[in-house]
C-alpha cells in the first residue's frame, strides 16, 4: 500500500490555535508525524527586556488566557528568588487558591473541548455551563475572568474577605456535585470508553523518555507533580493526592483530569480553612540585584518553567519561558504514529495544547545572502509593520507606525 503525505493545519477546525502537523499516511493509519512550530510567535521574551519587572507580570500573564495565574506566579517566584524576598504566608495561600481555581476552570474547559472533538456535544455544553461558576468566583476574587492580575512581586494585590470565602465554598459544593456526575460519565459511559480507550498510547517508559509532563505523564502511571516534588506557595502544608491512571491513553488522560478536579476542591477548602492572618505583600525595590534563577510551577497542563537573569536594573536582562505544551510535543508525534487519521484531533486535544504558549521563534531568510536574518526589538517591529503594509494592512499612519518614526 502506497503512502501519502497530508497537512493538518495550521488552520483546521480541530485546532483551537494555528499549528502545522505533517502526517504520512499508509491507508487510514499514520505512519509518521512531524510538528512545525512558528505560527504564533509574539516576541514576549524579547519584549520583557524593555519593560520593568512589574510591567512584565502583566505581559507574561497574557502568554495564555487559561494559565494566566500559572505564568505570572512562576515569573514572580523567580524574581523573588533573585531578590531574596520572603513572601507573607497569607499571600502564598491566596496564590494557591487562585491557582487551584484556575486548574478547575482549565480542566472543565478541556472536558468540554474533548466532548466537542468526539461529537459528545451534551458533555461540551454541560461542562462549559459549570465552568461559568468558577469563572464568576474568580471574577469576584480578582476583578477579572481571564487575566486575574492577582500577583505582584512580594505577594498579591487583593485580600480575601470572610464573605468572599463563604461564596467560594458554596461554589465548590456545586462544582463538586457536578464533577461526581462527570466522573460517572467518564468512567462508565460505554461510548466514551470505547471511543477513547487505546487511542494515543504512551507507555510509562516512553512518557519518561520523551519528557512528557502533567496529566499526559500522570495518565501513564507516573506520579510526577511539581506541587508534591518541589512544593511552592502553600502546597507543602496541604494534604492532597497526585491523581494517576494506568490506561496510558486518551481515556486515561480524561480520568486523570476528572480526578484532579476532586483534589482541587479538597485543596481549596483546606486553603480557606487554614489561611493565616497577616499582610498580603511586602515592599520590594524596583531594581533587582544581579543574579539568575529558575522557577517551576504545576500548571493545569503540566510543569511550567520560567528563567530570569537580572543585571541590577529595574528591567531583566533575559526572560525564558518553557510552557508545558512544548514539553509534551515530543510525545504527541509518538502518540499519533500508528493510530488512525480520525483519532489525530482528539490525541492532539488530549495534551490540552496551547501553541501560543509554546512558539518562541520564527526564522527569516535574507534573500540576498541566503542566510538567516537577526532582529533587535525595534527592527522586528519595523519588519512587522512593513510586512503587513505589503499585504494591504497599513499601520504606518497609526500610533504604532508613528511610534516607529
Amino acid at each position: 500500500m502506497g503512502k501519502i503525505e497530508i497537512p493538518l493545519g495550521p488552520q483546521h477546525p480541530a485546532l483551537e490555535e494555528p499549528e502545522s502537523f505533517n502526517l504520512l499516511l499508509q491507508g487510514e493509519r499514520v505512519a509518521a508525524a512531524t510538528v512545525a512550530l512558528g505560527y504564533n510567535h509574539r516576541g514576549m521574551e524579547k519584549a520583557c527586556e524593555s519593560r520593568t519587572y512589574i510591567q512584565n507580570i502583566y505581559l507574561l500573564e497574557r502568554i495564555c488566557g487559561i494559565c494566566s495565574h500559572s505564568h505570572s506566579t512562576c515569573y514572580v517566584q523567580t524574581v523573588e528568588q533573585i531578590a531574596g524576598v520572603r513572601v507573607p504566608e497569607r499571600a502564598l495561600y491566596i496564590r494557591t487558591l487562585i491557582g487551584e481555581l484556575e486548574r478547575i476552570h482549565s480542566h472543565l474547559l478541556w472536558l468540554g473541548i474533548a466532548g466537542h472533538e468526539i461529537g459528545f456535544m451534551t458533555l461540551f455544553m454541560c461542562s462549559w455551563k459549570d465552568r461559568e461558576v468558577v469563572m464568576d468566583i474568580l471574577e469576584m476574587l480578582t476583578g477579572n475572568r481571564v487575566n486575574y492580575g492577582m500577583n505582584t512581586i512580594g505577594g498579591v494585590r487583593r485580600d480575601i474577605t470572610p464573605e468572599q470565602a463563604e461564596e467560594v465554598l458554596k461554589a465548590l459544593d456545586v462544582l463538586e456535585e457536578r464533577t461526581k456526575y462527570y466522573t460517572k460519565v467518564a468512567t462508565e459511559e460505554v461510548t466514551i470508553i470505547s471511543r477513547l480507550s487505546g487511542v494515543g498510547k504512551l507507555s510509562n517508559e516512553d512518557g519518561l523518555r520523551l519528557g512528557a509532563v502533567g496529566p499526559v505523564l500522570r495518565a501513564s502511571g507516573v506520579a510526577r507533580d511539581v506541587r508534591k516534588d518541589d512544593p511552592y506557595a502553600a502546597y507543602a502544608n496541604l494534604d492532597f493526592k497526585v491523581a494517576t491512571d494506568e490506561h496510558a491513553d486518551v481515556f486515561g488522560r480524561t480520568v486523570v483530569r476528572v480526578l484532579e478536579l476532586m483534589e482541587s476542591y479538597k485543596i481549596c477548602r483546606q486553603v480557606l480553612k487554614e489561611m493565616p492572618d497577616g499582610s498580603i505583600s511586602v515592599k520590594v525595590p524596583g531594581k533587582v540585584p544581579a543574579g539568575e534563577a529558575m522557577s517551576r510551577y504545576e500548571a493545569p497542563r503540566g510543569e511550567d518553567l520560567h528563567y530570569v537573569k537580572a543585571n541590577g536594573t529595574d528591567m531583566p536582562e533575559r526572560v525564558k519561558v518553557r510552557a508545558p505544551t512544548l514539553a509534551n510535543l515530543a510525545a504527541i508525534t509518538h502518540m499519533i504514529e500508528g493510530g488512525y487519521l480520525a483519532d489525530v484531533p482528539i490525541v492532539i486535544a488530549a495534551i490540552d495544547p496551547c501553541f501560543s504558549c509554546t512558539d518562541r521563534m520564527v526564522k527569516v531568510t535574507d534573500l540576498k545572502t541566503g542566510g538567516e536574518k537577526k532582529f533587535d526589538w525595534d527592527g522586528l517591529r519595523r519588519y512587522s509593520i512593513d510586512f503587513y503594509a505589503k499585504r494591504g494592512v497599513d499601520f504606518r499612519n497609526t500610533s504604532i507606525g508613528k511610534e516607529e518614526r
